[in-house]
């Protein structure tokens, strides 16, 4: 059972020490510079990240030295370092071909690759690659310019897979490629095409994605129904002094919307038979991923997302009869975490490990082929597999990471593992307390682990990957800078949540001339959208949505309620057709705990703010909880999540829409406001469109109701940037501290 209590380091004040005031010039001048003063560079080896280098058990990464950068290599056999070159030399050979002065102590080298003797480098500056020989000649040398990179499709684009080459065969005597819709093969010895399909059209073509089977006899390719797409439209009202409005257009399919229907197809090619299957299995697609081919060419599987996520399968069709059997079926009666799914197909052919939180928690399963049965659970227990790093198949062994195997300690710390097949030898590879990250060698003998607290500084060390002993400590970063200018760690607060007994977990930052004597309003930072875990767990020395804020006389907090994941599918559960909630009961359960336990914390001045899922949750917490929440920041929300994009929408609300839609939508609901609020939003919001903003907005006129919108011209999705940060900072300090604001004027003169 793990007891409520709180984590706090605090540090004491030296540079911002100062009497209390509260939303003056001072505290203004305080937050925009606490950015500068709490920052990365102030804490040497707080950010070390390694590279191993390929073929050998080295790696490098660079450290803070009393001098500056220092590039280091580590022989993790040896455990011997180095630096990778003479930091002098390469300074001075790089400035006289650049013509302009490099620090030796500060030396850039974008995109570095070293080689396996550690004599040549290979990096990226001034938009062209360089080769250096670290020995003999020592004279950089500018290779071939990068090559130029097309604009990357935007991620609601949903490729028709019309666009793809010809395909050869494995064995090199044909090519496969699609022409006017249907599937042709032409004989690469003789150069005879020959027609394979005679059904493509427009609207029910066949890929372009083709895939031949091992022996090079047969192919497989989706035949595509397609749907009409839905289009969001911007208008980029300011692109420059005197210049025209530009509009733009935006695929961006959205709940409830038709979507195409793939039906995967296998061609004999030396016999021109062709197999359609049965589409029972699959025939409520949300999409259709593969299809891929068994190794001994005898059929493909395929992989089955059900519209609604309440099922996902593994399929396989016969390339003898057509036939589809499910090898895996996941179900459950809210929604499968499709997202999150690991599988791993075993070159035997006989086995797949996959990954499934039917048990409450997200566990590791080998699964037999043959039967389409689960043969055991590798891992279990109360905790959460969140990646499976690498499958050692001869070794018969599992590196993943995990969170909440530790029960004593914070359950959302990340560590890392390994565990054979059969479930046996599960081994903690990172011990330490606190949150990790680890990078494993090319072989996986050893790995090098950064861990940390929020308020206690990242340890580098080198582990041996086989029991995780330490090897080497690599380097331990310095706070002595920041706790000379007066930085405080955040506090860790454990509270129970609504339901009196389960844990919350979350983070109290308090001002940095912080006076317990004072009271002080709260304001929490929301973003309690599904699908992941928001507060901060590892070391930062500046949080620029939270610190910020801070130093105008605010503790800000925030907190992981309800619906969040990564504790438990049940925990998790809580948000499906229920985002109304928010996890907001939690929050306020775990901010009168804090304010029981601080009196300073004045639960009568609560304001909240967020941008994106927060920014509907924020306007959320001052409809539906007003008699807490007194004052509301609202950026970009997804307001009404029927106008929001489909995959994030689907997943949490299901379908078809229905009410727990409307039940969300502050649109609904904005006749409630009784608080005061600002909305923000940027025109070219490309991720939440915002029309969701502007739609809350008529809704509230209508409604005859007080609020303040701030629209930013040609900025996409954002908390605000510069004008909106400083727009939050008067908002909350007018509505809760009751003062007003220095002029603008006034705070940027120069």
């Amino acid at each position: 059972m793990i007891k409520f209590f709180s984590f706090c380091l605090i540090f004491s004040s030296c540079g911002f020490l100062s009497a209390l005031s509260q939303g003056t010039l001072e505290d203004y001048q305080r937050a925009y510079s606490i950015g500068n003063t709490y920052n990365f560079g102030r804490v040497n080896n707080a950010r070390i990240i390694p590279h191993w280098i390929e073929g050998t058990n080295k790696v490098w990464f660079i450290l803070d030295g009393d001098n500056g950068k220092e590039y280091t290599v580590l022989d993790a056999v040896s455990l011997k370092t180095y630096r990778m070159f003479d930091h002098s030399t390469v300074a001075r050979n790089l400035s006289e071909i650049m013509d302009y002065p490099v620090d030796k102590d500060n030396i850039e080298l974008t995109g570095l690759r070293v080689n396996g003797k550690c004599d040549t480098i290979w990096f990226i500056h001034d938009n062209y690659r360089w080769v250096y020989p670290l020995k003999g000649s020592n004279n950089p040398s500018r290779m071939e310019p990068l090559p130029q990179r097309l604009p990357e499709p935007h991620w609601m684009v949903v490729d028709e897979e019309k666009n793809g080459g010809p395909i050869v065969s494995s064995d090199g005597k044909r090519t496969a490629f699609v022409q006017d819709n249907n599937v042709y093969v032409r004989d690469n010895i003789t150069g005879k095409e020959f027609q394979l399909s005679l059904d493509g059209t427009l609207g029910n073509y066949y890929s372009t994605f083709i895939e031949w089977s091992p022996d090079g006899k047969k192919l497989a390719v989706n035949k595509i129904k397609s749907a009409p797409k839905r289009f969001v439209y911007y208008v980029e009202s300011s692109p420059g002094k005197g210049s025209q409005p530009i509009l733009h257009k935006q695929e961006y399919a959205k709940p409830g919307d038709e979507l195409r229907f793939k039906t995967p197809v296998i061609f004999n090619v030396e016999t021109g038979e062709q197999l359609s299957p049965s589409t029972e299995l699959f025939n409520c697609q949300y999409d259709l991923y593969g299809p891929f081919w068994n190794d001994d060419s005898d059929g493909i599987v395929f992989e089955y997302n059900e519209r609604g996520h309440k099922n996902y399968r593994v399929l396989e069709m016969s390339a003898t009869n057509g036939n589809v059997r499910s090898l895996i079926d996941e179900s459950h009666d809210k929604y499968v975490n499709y997202t999150r799914i690991f599988r791993h197909y075993l070159k035997d052919g006989k086995r797949i490990i996959w990954s499934s939180e039917r048990d409450n928690y997200n566990h590791l399963y080998m699964y037999c082929r043959e039967t389409g049965e689960i043969s055991h659970q590798i891992t279990k227990g109360p905790w959460y597999v969140r990646e499976v790093i690498h499958v050692d198949e001869p070794g018969e062994k599992i590196y993943f990471s995990a969170n909440g195997m530790c029960p004593d300690e914070d359950p959302y710390f990340i560590r890392y593992y390994s565990i054979n097949f059969d479930g046996s030898c599960l081994t903690d590879l990172t011990p330490s307390p606190g949150t990790h990250t680890a990078w494993f060698s090319p072989d996986f003998k050893y790995l090098v682990d950064s861990y940390s607290t929020v308020y206690t500084p990242p340890v580098t060390v080198l582990r041996d990957a086989k029991d995780g002993k330490v090897l080497k400590t690599i380097a331990t970063a310095d706070i002595s800078n920041l706790t000379a200018a007066g930085w405080k760690a955040p506090e860790v607060f454990i509270a129970p949540g609504r339901d009196g007994k389960t844990p919350m977990w979350g983070v109290i930052y308090r001002p940095s001339n912080f006076d317990p004597g004072e009271t002080y309003p709260v304001i929490e930072y929301i973003y309690q959208g599904p699908g992941d875990q928001y507060v901060p767990k590892a070391f930062y020395p500046y949080h620029r949505y939270i610190m910020p804020l801070a130093e105008l006389g605010f503790i800000v907090a925030m907190v992981d309620g309800m619906g969040t994941s990564f504790r438990t599918r049940e925990f998790e559960n809580f948000c499906y057709k229920n985002l109304v909630d928010a996890g907001l009961p939690d929050h306020i359960a775990w901010l009168k705990a804090a304010g029981e336990r601080y009196p300073y914390m004045d639960l009568n001045r609560v304001g909240i703010y967020g941008g994106s899922a927060g920014g509907q949750e924020s306007m959320t917490a001052v409809l539906h909880h007003p008699d807490f929440y007194k004052a509301a920041y609202s950026a970009c929300g997804c307001h009404d999540n029927r106008m929001d994009k489909i995959w994030w929408n689907e997943q949490w609300l299901g379908y078809p829409v229905d009410s727990s839609y409307i039940e969300a939508s502050n649109v609904e609901n904005a006749h409630l406001l009784t608080r005061p609020l600002m909305l923000v939003v940027g025109e070219l919001d490309d991720n939440v469109d915002p029309a969701s903003t502007m739609q809350v907005v008529d809704a509230l006129i209508k409604a005859n109701k007080d609020f303040e919108l701030v629209f930013l011209p040609g900025v996409g999705h954002t908390l605000g940037e510069e004008y909106g940060e400083h727009k939050r900072f008067d908002f909350f300090v007018k509505n809760l501290l009751g003062v007003d604001p220095p002029t603008w004027s006034e705070l940027h003169q120069e």
